[in-house]
């Protein structure tokens, strides 16, 4: 089967789309700083003994969660008495409140829960995951060969560092004793450079970022079944085509830089099945559906025959459909990365053999999955439930929010998602016309993503695009609208900038999720103002200096506050 992979790399947000057979089965989106794989010196919040866990200070927005089984216990000869006595271990036998611990993230903030982690820390290479503190020796299970798993345990075996662990991946399969050596040397290195840093830095902090998303793909994806990997940003392919060269060379040609255009993701027409995935229906070829709904807790899959009527039996269509679903459940959660709990209602099935051909076709399939999988047998109701681990959000997640509207009953996609929009559009719209400006009305939330902390944001936009971009907030649209209008430079210039440095100005002053006191942000028609010493006047109208006067945001200083 082949497989390309897609990267789209842009000024906030890098997109990587795994494509197999014609069709895109992974899509991994990274704007946020990385978290998940991360190292960092913690300090130990509060034990609770009722559950068995604690909440730790890694120096991110919310404290972490580490319960008792993540946590590492000391060598044989110093375990508490509770564990020499046969009793279980309990999270107070093994940490108290203000300890410090080096920790792993393993699980990413998720709504309103903080991180997951665990002091059994992990570094995957290429070939080989180093276990500091372990002592086991793990074969992928996705190495079939029985041959090939002995002679990787034979390797494994000879080359495993004293007081380490090691898990052999599945692209060690046929790789010689000198690769897994050559890998193996760089993760020791690795491991000794977090030791060092973590003796030197202050907890909370982070001692260890895991790799980018364009290096963990080609760490984790970029195989030998990998036919290329296209990249559209010149810096990253020149950084990719360094790493390669240092894990297979011989792979180097595969990775290309691409340079129409054309938007990448447009080209491979990915921006439209990215939409689908923010639906709750999916069609299935025949004119069956699925009707995927996420929640808090668990995420049902119902299984319709919709438009298909067959054309033997009733039982032949309910279980041609039912096959039909399971591939594209499958791809579905791959595509979506849903994890956890899964319930799927599958159409009712009479005959025993019908069940267990679906439920034997859904294992079958699921192998291809990266993440790990469970499931159960089938219900005589037609369920089944199954498991898939989860590190993070989900795609719905991670693009969309609450939507406000209807107090929270739907989503709808967020202003960093729309922003992000508006940037590829404007992209799209450059190629397409010779005009040199550009007005973009957006609402209001949008237009603070797209302006960034201090402007930093549409300043890189304009850069990129080397056109002049007006930004302007309009609040009578919804979050999700917005207006592009292309125009001459001088005449846009003389209508949308009336204001000049050393100005006077009245302008109500709001919060903004980019500035930190004193700062705040006001808003003068549209025109987005950062007040250096606003932050104490938010929700008041105030007198404004303008300092520095740009295209779409002023520099300015409150001179004088009045009450709203």
């Amino acid at each position: 089967m082949s497989k390309e992979i897609i990267v789209n790399v842009d000024t906030r947000e890098t997109r990587v789309a795994l494509i197999e057979a014609g069709k895109l089965v992974e899509l991994h989106i990274e704007r946020a700083e990385r978290v998940v794989g991360s190292i960092y010196k913690c300090k130990v919040s509060n034990v609770l003994p009722g559950m068995d866990a604690a909440f730790v200070d890694i120096g991110l927005e919310r404290n972490a969660f580490l319960y008792v089984a993540d946590v590492l216990p000391e060598a044989d000869d110093e375990l508490p008495s509770a564990r020499r006595e046969g009793r279980q271990v309990r999270i107070r036998d093994l940490i108290k409140a203000g300890q410090e611990l080096l920790v792993q993230v393993i699980k990413g903030p998720r709504g309103t829960k903080g991180s997951r982690v665990s002091t059994r820390i992990s570094l995957p290479g290429r070939y080989l995951v180093l276990m500091p503190d372990a002592d086991n020796i793990g074969i992928s299970r996705k190495v079939e060969e029985g041959s090939e798993r002995d002679r990787l345990k034979r390797i494994a075996d000879n080359m495993k560092p004293l007081g380490f662990g090691l898990i052999v991946r599945t692209e060690a399969e046929g790789k010689s004793e000198g690769d897994l050596r050559q890998d193996l040397e760089f993760l020791l290195r690795m491991w000794n450079q977090i030791q060092e840093k973590a003796r030197k830095i202050r907890a909370p902090g982070l001692v260890h970022q895991d790799l980018s998303l364009i290096y963990k793909t080609i760490r984790d994806v970029f195989g030998s079944d990998v036919t290329k990997m296209l990249i559209d940003s010149s810096v990253d392919y020149e950084k990719a085509t360094e790493l390669i060269e240092l894990l297979s060379p011989k792979m180097k040609s595969r990775i290309q830089l691409y340079e129409e255009s054309e938007p990448v993701f447009e080209r491979f027409a990915l921006e439209t099945e990215i939409e689908r995935l923010l639906r709750r229906k999916v069609w299935l070829k025949s004119g069956g559906h699925l009707t995927i709904d996420e929640t808090e807790a668990l995420t049902t899959i119902d299984v319709n025959t919709g438009k298909y009527i067959g054309t033997t039996s009733l039982s032949d269509t309910i279980l041609k459909t039912n096959l039909e679903a399971v591939t594209e459940i499958a791809r579905q959660l791959r595509l979506r990365d849903i994890g956890g709990i899964i319930i799927i209602d599958f159409i009712d099935m009479v005959n025993p053999k019908d069940r267990q051909h679906v439920v034997s076709a859904l294992e079958k399939t699921l192998r291809k999955d990266r993440s790990r999988t469970k499931i159960s047998h089938i219900s005589p109701l037609g369920l089944i439930e199954m498991t898939r681990k989860r590190t993070g959000e989900t795609i719905s997640e991670a693009l969309t929010e609450p939507c406000p509207y209807c107090q929270g009953r739907g989503r709808i996609e967020s202003p960093e998602t729309i922003s992000i929009e508006v940037e590829r559009e404007l992209k799209k719209l450059m190629s397409e016309t010779d005009e040199e400006a550009f007005v973009v009305s957006v609402h209001p939330e949008v237009a603070i993503h797209l302006v960034g902390p201090m402007g930093e944001t549409i300043d890189e936009i304009e850069r990129r695009l080397r056109r002049a971009v007006y930004i302007r907030a309009n609040e009578d649209l919804h979050i999700e609208k917005y207006e592009i209008v292309p125009g001459n430079l001088q005449e846009i210039e003389r209508q949308m900038l009336p204001y000049k440095p050393a100005e006077l100005v009245e302008c109500h002053v709001v919060r903004n999720p980019f500035s930190l006191l004193p700062r705040s942000t006001a808003w003068l028609d549209g025109y987005l103002i950062d007040l250096s010493n606003g932050g104490k006047y938010v929700g008041q109208r105030v007198k404004a200096k303008l300092m520095d006067v740009k295209r779409s945001y002023a520099l300015g200083e409150v001179v004088g506050g009045t009450k709203s």
